[in-house]
C-alpha cells in the first residue's frame, strides 16, 4: 500500500448521517477525512425520500383527476407519461445530489471501499488514513431475499421500482411497511393493479391498530387488494406471469402478476469493514451496537443512521451524526434523546405521521395514559375538502396532562403533525394545548378536539374547542 493521512476524525460514508457528522467536526476545528465508495449523495437523496417523493407528486395528481368528480368535474381518464415522469424524478435528484457533492468536496475524499485494519487504521484502496476517531456512516441495503424462485423468475427491489419507466400491467409487492405501501399505491394509481402481500393483520404491523387498519381500509376501497396473514411460500412463472404462492389460514393460495416487487426491508451495510479488527460488534440484521452517544463497542468509533439498524429516518441520522462528531472530539458523553426524534411521517394517502410515543409503545412500557380522537369525516374543512378518510389522536399523562404522544392519518398528516412536535418540545399539557387558538375554518383546528378530551379526562376545565 502507499499513502498514508492522519486526521482527527474520519467519516465512513458520506450520506446524510455521515455529512452531518463531517460539517460538525469541521465547524469544531477538527481535521476530517471522508471515506465514499460513491455514488456520492447518500440514500435519501439518491435512492429513498426524495426520489420516491417526485414520483408520488406525480401519481397523486392522477388520484385528483380521477376523483375530481366528486367535486363536480368532469374529466377523461389522465394520461400518464411514465418517461417524462422519470425524466423529471431524475433531474431533481441531480439537483439535489449536485448540491451535497459540493458540500462533500469541500473535504478531503478518499473514494473507495474502506475496511479496519485496526483501531486507529483504515485502508482504502492504496491509502491508510489514520484517525484519532472514527464515525461509521455506510447506511443500508435493500435486505435480502430468500424466497424460493423469487431469483429465479425475476423481481424488482425498491430501488429499482424508483427507475421504472414503464408500469407494469397488474404487480404483487411483497411488504407491507412504509415502502410497501408508499410505492404500492404509486403503482396502483398509475394503472398496475396491485396486490400487496403481508404476513399481519393490516398494514404497517408496526403502528397502532386503528391506524394500520384504516390504511388498510382506504387502500382496499382505492382498489389495492392487500392479502392479510398470508405466508410467502415460492414464486414461479407460468405462460409469461409471475405466481406468488401463499398460505393464509392452512390454505394454499396462488397470485399472480406481470411484475413481482421485493420491499421487505433493509439490512445495515457492514459488509467488508472487518469491524471485528477495530473491536466493533455489530450483526448482520441488527447492525453495529452503539450507545446513546453513539459510541460503539471501540469508544472511539461511533456509527450514526441506517447502519445501527434502529431508527431508519434521515432526521435521525442527522441528529446522531452531529452528536456523534462532538463526543468524539471532545471525549463527552452527549446522548441522544429519542422522545421527539423518533417522530415520523409516511406519504400514502392519506398520509400518516406520529409524534412522540404511540399507544403500543405505551402499553408495552406500562405506562399509564388517557387518550382522545377526532375523526376527519366529523371534521369541517375535511368534509369541504372531501377528504375524510382518517382521524386523529392525543396521548397524554393521567397525572398532569402532559402530552405523551400524537398520531394522524389524514389529509396533510406530514404538516398538522408539526404543531404536536412544537407542543411537546415545550412540554406542553393538553390543557393548555387546547387553549392555543386555532383558525377555523382549517384543517390544523381538528387538534383543539382529542386535546379538549385528553384534558377533561384528567379533570381540567377547558374552553370549548371551535364549531
Amino acid at each position: 500500500m502507499s499513502g498514508r493521512s492522519h486526521y482527527d476524525l474520519v467519516v465512513i460514508g458520506a450520506g446524510s448521517g455521515g455529512y452531518a457528522a463531517a460539517r460538525t467536526a469541521r465547524d469544531l476545528g477538527a481535521s476530517v477525512g471522508i471515506v465514499d465508495r460513491g455514488p456520492l449523495g447518500g440514500l435519501c437523496i439518491l435512492r429513498g425520500c426524495m426520489p420516491s417523493k417526485a414520483l408520488l407528486a406525480s401519481s397523486d395528481r392522477v388520484q385528483a383527476i380521477r376523483t375530481a368528480v366528486a367535486l363536480g368535474i368532469t374529466t377523461g381518464e389522465p394520461r400518464v407519461d411514465m418517461p417524462y415522469i422519470a425524466a423529471r424524478k431524475r433531474a431533481l435528484v441531480g439537483e439535489f445530489a449536485a448540491d451535497r457533492i459540493d458540500g462533500i468536496e469541500r473535504f478531503p475524499l478518499h473514494r473507495g471501499q474502506a475496511h479496519f485494519l485496526s483501531e486507529r487504521e483504515l485502508a482504502v484502496g492504496d491509502e491508510i488514513l489514520e484517525a484519532d476517531s472514527f464515525v461509521i456512516a455506510t447506511g443500508s441495503n435493500v435486505a435480502p431475499h430468500p424466497l424460493p424462485g423469487l431469483v429465479e423468475t425475476g423481481f424488482l427491489d425498491s430501488d429499482a421500482l424508483l427507475d421504472l419507466e414503464r408500469i407494469p400491467e397488474s404487480a404483487i409487492v411483497l411488504g407491507g411497511g412504509y415502502v410497501g405501501c408508499e410505492l404500492g399505491q404509486f403503482l396502483s394509481r398509475m394503472g398496475a393493479h396491485t396486490q400487496i402481500v403481508i404476513r399481519g393483520e393490516h398494514l404497517l404491523s408496526g403502528a397502532d391498530t386503528d391506524i394500520g387498519e384504516t390504511l388498510t381500509e382506504a387502500f382496499r376501497n382505492e382498489g389495492i387488494a392487500v392479502h392479510v396473514r398470508s405466508r410467502m411460500q415460492s414464486v414461479r412463472k407460468e405462460r409469461g406471469r409471475k405466481i406468488l404462492r401463499l398460505e393464509r389460514d392452512g390454505i394454499g393460495l396462488d397470485v399472480d402478476a406481470e411484475e413481482i416487487f421485493y420491499c421487505l426491508g433493509r439490512v445495515p451495510n457492514i459488509a467488508g469493514l472487518e469491524l471485528e479488527r477495530a473491536g466493533v460488534t455489530a450483526h448482520s440484521v441488527t447492525g453495529i451496537e452503539t450507545d446513546a452517544s453513539m459510541r460503539t463497542t471501540n469508544p472511539r468509533i461511533f456509527a450514526v443512521g441506517d447502519v445501527t439498524g434502529e431508527f431508519l429516518l434521515v432526521h435521525i441520522a442527522i441528529y446522531q451524526g452531529e452528536i456523534a462528531a462532538r463526543n468524539a472530539l471532545s471525549g463527552g458523553d452527549e446522548r441522544a434523546d429519542y422522545r421527539l426524534q423518533r417522530s415520523h411521517t409516511i406519504f400514502t394517502e392519506p398520509q400518516i405521521a406520529v409524534a412522540g410515543a404511540s399507544e403500543k409503545e405505551l402499553q408495552r412500557a406500562g405506562r399509564p395514559y388517557v387518550s382522545g380522537s377526532y375523526a376527519f369525516a366529523e371534521h369541517g374543512k375535511a368534509m369541504c375538502l372531501g377528504k375524510t378518510d382518517g382521524f386523529v389522536k392525543m396521548l397524554a399523562d393521567p397525572a398532569g396532562g402532559r402530552i405523551l404522544g400524537a398520531a394522524c392519518i389524514g389529509p396533510e398528516a406530514s404538516e398538522l403533525i408539526h404543531e404536536i412536535i412544537v407542543a411537546m418540545h415545550f412540554n406542553a399539557t393538553a390543557e393548555q394545548f387546547a387553549k392555543i387558538p386555532h383558525l377555523h375554518p382549517t384543517l390544523a383546528e381538528i387538534w383543539t378536539y382529542p386535546a379538549e378530551e385528553c384534558a377533561e379526562k384528567v379533570g381540567a376545565s377547558v374552553v370549548g374547542a371551535p364549531g
